[in-house]
């Protein structure tokens, strides 16, 4: 599904990651942990394409290193960046619609998406900037699932939310995995991140340090004082 081999990336002269080394698999949920600073988001943007970036990111067999920004969601790929980075002068359904060009999908995906966020499609006709956090993050997420990725991409999806929408968001993560869409989560909650990884990469200083199941990490706590405590 995703298979990243010796990727360095960065910003202008200042390169943040070396030697990076990750795959997930169809259907797994992945996480990425560190302390801040730690490259977990330019991993995510060198993805996308969106930072400097050299060496190898397969996606189903294709190399993405040559491909400009706009091609990569057209691969199948869902990005919900931090922060979400919404179109906040567009409506909810004109946000919705610009997923839905992105691979010409059809209306019957649009109604799947607000099977799955019904709030969203009480407020169709709403300019997304005005909506509260938790519906702005459903919206960022529905429209990277309007793609109908096998690969989605989040950036701290739950930060600064709810409990119940937090919950709302880990529902539909760990539904995706009866569809094989693989999951590329970014998470600071460690107890988050343990109810629903199924692997967890630890990244330190712009480099891929361990990988391990969410079983295996339970087992050895000190992993998270090296690598996330202050």
């Amino acid at each position: 599904m995703l298979d990243i081999r010796d990727l360095e990336a960065g910003y202008g002269s200042v390169t943040v990651l070396r030697g990076v080394a990750l795959d997930v698999q169809p259907g797994e949920i992945h996480c990425l942990l560190g302390r801040n600073g730690a490259g977990k988001t330019t991993l995510l943007k060198a993805i996308m394409g969106h930072v400097r970036r050299q060496g190898s990111i397969l996606h189903d067999g294709a190399e993405l290193t040559s491909l400009p920004p706009h091609e990569v969601p057209r691969r199948g790929i869902g990005y919900v960046p931090q922060g979400r980075r919404l179109f906040a002068e567009l409506t909810v359904a004109e946000n919705l619609e610009i997923g839905l060009m992105t691979r010409r999908s059809g209306r019957e995906v649009r109604e799947r998406m607000l099977a799955l966020f019904p709030r969203l499609g009480e407020r169709l006709r709403q300019r997304a900037g005005t909506l509260s956090g938790g519906e702005q993050q459903m919206l960022a997420m529905a429209r990277a699932l309007a793609l109908e990725p096998t690969l989605l991409l989040l950036d701290e999806p739950t930060e600064g939310l709810q409990p119940s929408m937090i919950q709302l968001i880990r529902d539909v993560v760990t539904d995706l995995r009866q569809t094989h869409v693989a999951t590329l989560l970014v998470e600071q909650r460690v107890e988050a991140v343990l109810r629903v990884a199924d692997r967890v990469t630890f990244i330190e200083n712009g480099h891929t340090r361990e990988t391990l199941t969410a079983d295996e990490l339970r087992g050895r706590p000190e992993l998270l004082d090296r690598y996330v405590g202050v």
